[in-house]
């Protein structure tokens, strides 16, 4: 109930048009109570002596038009508010869930986020604009219909009625089994989005390893646990129909034994009898519905849980209120007792302390699982600290905003991130409103202009998904091009030139050191020669800093990073040798 009242809560900005859905319903439901009460003149009056007929004729007509008005006005204006509902919770969710942490993402694959977004709101869309129409709209034919009856022959109402009560529990019953099975049901969706963006993604490595069959199978085996799944939602409402009919059946046969009596009796004319049995016909439309909206609303009921359980989590980078916007970096960047580790996981980061002047070039070496990558994350807040605080200009990150902070980081990682639209729109992502002048001086000091220029529609080419469409190099640059653009004073290079070949490492090497001008860089390099001429190295292992200095002092030093680099030079000779 609680999640169902908290997703009524989304469509109170829509109230003026559920109040006009309201007045509709109304008038539906008194034009079907007027229908069937015009049921006792015909047969009283118009078949027996046709006084009244013109009356009776104008009446029906005018009922139904009032019934259908409202009908339509009802529909048309629930749905609307259900769509806008949907609209407001997807967009609300989609932001939500995009405000989280690195550390959210690592914990929900993509595919079951969007499974949520996607079907979960799909199944409360229903549930605001069919299922509480039906259940407002028919709940009010439904009161109109036991008025007219309990008019004509209360104590016959009442033996029609008795029944009723009897229906109610049943069918809370059947409907708590409805949302325990729908929740599986989302699940079971949830996994199939999943495996297939997984499949998609990865689908190169797929079809190297030929899992193709292996992915079908798994494929299949989510698909049929929903199939199952589903065939048990269904179980339980088709048994709705035929139960609601089997208690009309024996209303009506307890309204016919008792009515006969009264007309044989002289309480009640042939008319109001008739009206009374058309009234209980009438309400079978009505009660069929309604038997299915507490089915439906628990339907709803499954997804709005799941949904709320993803709108109620928490970031844990948090911009804390009021917070100021950080100044323009001009001073050092200090790392001072820094620790972190991913949730109860051993810590990955230990006791970092260093400090950067604007304008130099750090560069973090080290094995893999060091924790090179995790240290450069925690600077634009992709993860927050675990101990110790990281500082610009003496502010401690945390209490500035995010917006501000990111406002002054430029990255460029191994694994570029472009998105299915122009190259012009991917470069100026960060700046929207970049004139095609600027947009084209980047990417020339990025050197990506000579391969962009010669395509047919140059910088207006559409990419593909993660710009597939390009060379892991062409790629490179675009995403340089797109640092460069930005014109942030800090700079995160994280693996910016692995993976490439030699000629698309020199040309990425050249674009790398023009976007490195005048800035603050923080560099991991995969290969040690790259940062010779940077002025300060830091070296961890296992997640601590055991030296630091000039490539030359440490070089000196034969340490840590002398190992790293003779190690290096031994495979560059290899190479060499085996090429």
């Amino acid at each position: 109930m609680n999640a169902f009242l908290r997703l009524l809560g989304h469509a109170r900005p829509h109230r003026a048009r559920l109040a006009g859905a309201f007045a509709s319903m109304l008038v539906y439901g008194a034009a079907s109570a007027g229908l069937a009460a015009l049921i006792q003149p015909i047969f009283d009056n118009v078949l027996v002596t046709r006084s009244g007929l013109g009356t009776v004729i104008a009446g029906i007509l005018l009922l139904y038009l009032l019934k259908g008005a409202g009908a339509y006005l009802s529909s048309y204006l629930m749905a609307d508010v259900g769509q806008r509902v949907v609209r407001d919770l997807r967009t609300t969710m989609f932001r939500h869930l995009l405000d989280q942490s690195a550390a959210f993402f690592a914990r929900h694959p993509i595919g079951r986020l969007i499974s949520r977004l996607v079907n979960d709101i799909s199944q409360v869309q229903q549930a605001v604009s069919e299922t509480l129409g039906d259940l407002a709209r028919e709940s009010l034919a439904l009161l109109g219909y036991v008025t007219l009856m309990f008019y004509y022959d209360a104590r016959l109402a009442v033996v029609c009625l008795t029944g009723a009560p009897l229906v109610v529990y049943p069918l809370v019953r059947l409907g708590q089994r409805v949302r325990r099975t729908t929740r599986r049901s989302q699940e079971a969706i949830e996994q199939i989005t999943h495996v297939g963006a997984e499949a998609f993604g990865g689908h190169r490595i797929v079809k190297a390893f030929g899992a193709e069959a292996r992915e079908g199978r798994k494929f299949a085996a989510a698909s049929d646990f929903l199939y199952r799944t589903n065939m048990r939602v269904m179980s339980v409402l088709a048994i709705l129909p035929p139960t609601m009919e089997l208690i009309g059946g024996l209303a009506f046969a307890g309204a016919l034994w008792y009515g006969s009596q009264e007309i044989a009796a002289g309480r009640l004319t042939a008319g109001e009898f008739t009206a009374f049995i058309v009234a209980l016909f009438m309400m079978y439309g009505p009660a069929k519905k309604l038997s299915r909206v507490n089915a439906n609303l628990q339907q709803a009921v499954a997804a709005s849980e799941r949904i709320f359980e993803m709108l109620d989590v928490r970031t844990e980078v948090a911009e804390r209120p009021g917070a100021p916007p950080l100044p323009p970096f001009a001073g050092t960047i200090a790392f001072r007792d820094v620790a972190f580790s991913y949730e109860e996981s051993d810590a990955t980061l230990r006791d970092v302390t260093f400090s950067v002047r604007a304008g130099q070039v750090l560069a973090i070496v080290g094995r893999s699982g060091a924790g090179k990558t995790t240290l450069v994350n925690l600077l634009p807040r992709f993860y927050d600290v675990t101990a110790g605080s990281i500082l610009i200009d003496d502010r401690d990150i945390r209490d500035v905003s995010l917006a501000s902070l990111r406002a002054q980081i430029g990255i460029v990682t191994q694994e570029t991130v472009l998105f299915d639209d122009t190259i012009a729109a991917n470069i100026a992502y960060a700046r929207p409103d970049a004139s095609r002048e600027a947009i084209e001086a980047a990417a020339r000091a990025a050197h990506a202009h000579e391969f962009i220029a010669p395509l047919p529609e140059g910088y207006d080419t559409r990419i593909g998904e993660r710009g597939q469409r390009l060379s892991g190099g062409q790629r490179q640059r675009l995403a340089i091009a797109r640092a460069l653009l930005r014109d942030s004073p800090i700079l995160i290079l994280d693996e910016a030139t692995s993976s490439l070949d030699t000629e698309a490492e020199r040309l990425v090497q050249e674009a790398l050191a023009n976007l490195m001008v005048n800035r603050t860089s923080f560099v991991i390099a995969h290969r040690l020669s790259t940062i010779r001429r940077a002025d300060l190295i830091v070296v961890l292992e296992h997640g601590r800093i055991v030296e630091t200095g000039t490539h030359d002092a440490l070089l000196a030093r034969q340490g840590t990073y002398a190992k790293l680099h003779e190690l290096q030079l031994l495979e560059e000779t290899t190479e060499v040798e085996a090429g």
